[in-house]
């Protein structure tokens, strides 16, 4: 027999002896009969109300757990819904041991749904930081619900891919900026338009990589090559009017190259 089983036969038991003690007290004092049944019955009572009480405890008991898993599948059937998994299934056990495995089941499947909320909302301020320095448009993905995990992976894919185009834009716009400043130095030429002086002036950090932004800054590129070409071309052309001119002058090679240091 199980334990509790024994122990029951022990209550059962104890019961007895303390009933045939009581008959024996009251055979010694010579209670009469018609008060001795009154005295078992205040017994009875007091043991029956007790019995009852304790019974009424674990009838609750078992309600709480009743009404406990009910909450926990309607629960479940939410979460599964909302994170896009199969309908959940419970295995045949005991009250206790299925509303303490639902219980369960939902804190797992709450932390995936605050996990992946949690990540969408990362990747959206990656993404919007993103957008605003590239001026691209936001990934298209409905925030009011829970992301599935390919949701969550495409998004990442994006981000991963906005974050390398970010570092090559970058990589371009400094590398054109010091070619810009060295070929305005040798130019002698002052920044004139609000585009020019952002491309000299502008933290390279706060710099809008637009995509407008790089084009417009390959044509600054190869409008100040062009211009040095045409000043390199001009120069070419005095410098052999200057040869012609000395030859036909017969200047001295003293003089030629005096000249030529100045």
């Amino acid at each position: 027999a199980a334990p509790s089983e024994v122990l029951a036969a022990e209550a059962v038991s104890c019961l007895n002896r303390a009933m045939a003690a009581l008959r024996d007290i009251w055979e010694e004092i010579g209670i009469p009969e018609e008060q001795r049944l009154e005295r078992t019955d205040v017994v009875r009572k007091h043991i029956k109300s007790l019995l009852d009480m304790m019974v009424a405890e674990e009838e609750s008991l078992k309600e709480r757990l009743l009404k406990s898993i009910a909450l926990c599948r309607k629960e479940l059937d939410t979460l599964c819904k909302e994170l896009q998994l199969g309908p959940f299934e419970t295995e045949e056990s005991t009250i206790l041991q299925m509303e303490k495995n639902l219980r369960t089941c939902v804190e797992v499947l709450q932390k995936q749904k605050r996990d992946r909320k949690q990540e969408l909302k990362a990747l959206q301020e990656q993404d919007q930081a993103l957008c605003d320095i590239l001026c691209t448009a936001l990934f298209t993905i409905d925030a009011s619900s829970v992301p599935s995990l390919e949701d969550l992976d495409r998004y990442r894919r994006h981000v991963a891919s906005l974050n390398t185009l970010k570092e090559q834009r970058r990589e371009e716009f400094v590398s054109n900026k010091r070619q810009i400043i060295l070929l305005m130095e040798e130019l002698d030429h002052t920044p004139d338009t609000s585009f020019e002086r952002d491309v000299v002036c502008e933290d390279e950090e706060a710099f809008c990589l637009s995509e407008d932004n790089i084009m417009a800054l390959q044509n600054l590129l190869q409008q100040l090559e062009g211009q040095r070409a045409l000043n390199e071309a001009v120069c070419a052309e005095l410098r052999a009017r200057i040869l012609a001119l000395w030859e036909r002058l017969q200047i001295p090679q003293e003089e030629r190259d005096s000249s030529a240091v100045h």
